[in-house]
């Protein structure tokens, strides 16, 4: 098929579509595709917020960043904040949407009322959480001590394993409306013959669980799994709110170390390698996600 313009000459549809989509080609160069090659270059120079000069010092801030002693932390408390964040929300989201499914009556408001944790901003979540983990007034301190489990308030984010724990339950409590949408929809698509046949054979709800829901969910569970952990490896405002990397870089993030590079110590070629790096890790998820995707289809 080929369509006419005026003066009777004739475009491709590989053409038109390309018209099409140039306008959004075009607003995705300036607002991705540029910073993003920006960015990498700037990696390769010595260039500050302060001094308006710049030089060119090749891989030198890839080798400063990978030889930081602090650098290894930085991997270990993003791999952890991660899988963390992705385990809580795919937990939680499951055990929620396997409720919502069941089809009783006010499902469907509990649901709505759900996604509204996943629209509220970041930064008020943090602040919610926050009051509860707080040293003085927090909630936490306050029914711990109540049922005698605490003697004393304790500081929570002022610890390194505790204040992990305690972002993680954050992000993990945000993002767990959308994971709970996604299992919902991979649960609707669950033949109810299948569930019912598995029933009248004498599976118990584990063995239907593990045997015939599962298995129909095994593309949805992947791609939402995929998708969560590229969405918790660029997440920032959260942790920097409640805890702004701390106590002594305990939840200091890829996120968290390019914004202190940039903003705080004003190494901006030293930020934009760690951002290179970055997004090379990101980069792996992004292509497993793309595949899995592929296959779904």
């Amino acid at each position: 098929m080929k369509l006419r313009k005026q003066r009777g000459e004739t475009i491709s549809n590989a053409q038109f579509g390309f018209l099409l989509a140039l306008p959004a080609l075009l607003i995705f160069s300036f607002i991705v595709l540029y910073p993003f090659v920006n960015s990498l270059f700037m990696s390769l120079f010595d260039r500050s917020l302060i001094y308006p000069t710049q030089e060119f010092v090749g891989f030198d801030n890839f080798r400063r960043v990978i030889s930081d002693p602090n650098f290894t932390g930085v991997i270990r408390n993003t791999v952890i904040f991660v899988f963390g964040t992705t385990a809580v929300s795919f937990i939680l989201g499951f055990i929620w949407a396997l409720i919502l499914n069941q089809g009783y009556r006010g499902s469907e408001f509990f649901r709505g009322v759900t996604l509204c944790a996943w629209i509220i901003p970041g930064a008020a979540i943090a602040f919610l959480w926050m009051w509860i983990f707080h040293g003085q007034y927090g909630v936490l301190n306050y029914v711990l001590r109540s049922i005698g489990v605490l003697e004393r308030n304790y500081t929570w984010l002022g610890s390194r394993q505790f204040a992990m724990l305690a972002v993680i339950l954050a992000r993990g409590w945000q993002a767990m409306p959308w994971f709970m949408l996604l299992l919902l929809g991979g649960l609707k698509g669950i033949s109810f013959d299948q569930v019912e046949a598995a029933r009248i054979d004498g599976a118990g709800n584990i063995r239907v669980l593990w045997n015939v829901v599962l298995p129909g969910m095994r593309q949805i569970i992947s791609v939402t799994l995929l998708i969560g952990i590229i969405m918790s490896l660029q997440h920032f405002d959260i942790i920097w709110v409640m805890t702004q990397g701390g106590p002594a870089r305990g939840t200091t993030t890829f996120s968290i170390e390019v914004y202190r590079n940039a903003f705080q110590n004003y190494h901006l070629g030293r930020a934009a390698a760690v951002g290179a790096i970055w997004s090379a890790i990101l980069s792996v998820f992004v292509v497993m996600n793309l595949r899995a995707r592929a296959q779904e289809e």
